[in-house]
């Protein structure tokens, strides 16, 4: 936020977790035209919204503590304009023009500040997409989780959230102009159905201009990938493994000393 107030942070909803959540989204999307829709088929957008802030260093002040940039990118940080029209981020009141309307990509908004509130992510599709925008809901943080320890400038604050969404018989046309783009998920198509030749982008600067693979921001991307969700998914399972073989252990050492127990107070 930017309004002048004594506190340091927005006290009115508590602060999500620092940690990336996989996969943790699968919203459906639907189209009220139903001319050329193609049944049983569903095209996957894999999305990732969220914030990424600096501390600003000696440079703070009371109410200019951070910079920070809230956005929309692919998961792959492939361009997805090729889904998504436009995105309306609908900050603070507190600041000069709220409503930020961002009609080509990168989809983002970059702003300072020094306070903590949630802002609204609105999705606009392409017209043979969908007619209906879908909101997203964004809690802008600015501080680590363990705030007892000292801010620093080497490593930013990252919060982001995975997201699928799901088109369900998609028209023929979207299908048409988007089969093998590298940011969709596309199924097997029934065997023996043919769509027209893919189009052309023929403005290759959009093309580039969407894509989030060279971003400034980009070592600080969380990488959200099946490979790595399995990894963690492991890992866990060892965790848990390893905590169920430590039970075990303290129970049978329990056993064992009540077994001791018994047989010297027997007479």
């Amino acid at each position: 936020m930017t309004s002048n107030s004594s506190s340091k942070k927005q006290a009115q909803d508590p602060p999500e977790s620092s940690e990336p959540t996989l996969k943790s989204l699968r919203t459906k999307m639907t189209k009220s035209d139903e001319k050329k829709k193609l049944k049983d088929i569903e095209i996957s957008v894999p999305l990732v919204y969220g914030n990424i802030a600096f501390w600003l260093g000696k440079k703070a002040s009371e109410y200019q503590s951070h910079k920070w940039a809230v956005y929309v990118r692919g998961a792959t940080n492939e361009d997805i304009s090729v889904v998504i029209k436009k995105v309306v981020f609908q900050l603070h009141s507190s600041f000069n023009n709220p409503t930020r309307v961002i009609e080509e990509p990168p989809f983002e908004v970059s702003e300072s500040g020094w306070g903590e509130f949630e802002i609204a992510i609105t999705l606009h599709f392409h017209s043979d997409v969908c007619d209906k925008p879908l909101s997203l809901y964004h809690h802008l943080k600015l501080y680590p989780e363990d705030e007892s320890g000292p801010l620093t400038m080497k490593k930013p604050v990252v919060v982001e959230h995975y997201d699928e969404i799901v088109f369900p018989d998609p028209s023929e046309s979207f299908l048409a102009r988007v089969q093998n783009h590298p940011a969709l998920t596309f199924p097997r198509l029934p065997s023996g159905y043919n769509l027209p030749a893919p189009m052309q982008v023929d403005d290759n600067g959009k093309k580039k201009r969407g894509d989030t693979k060279d971003h400034s921001l980009g070592q600080w991307f969380t990488s959200f990938s099946e490979a790595d969700e399995l990894l963690q998914l492991a890992a866990a399972r060892q965790q848990v493994q390893a905590h169920i073989a430590k039970l075990r252990r303290q129970i049978s050492l329990l056993e064992g000393q009540n077994q001791t127990i018994k047989t010297g107070s027997d007479p």
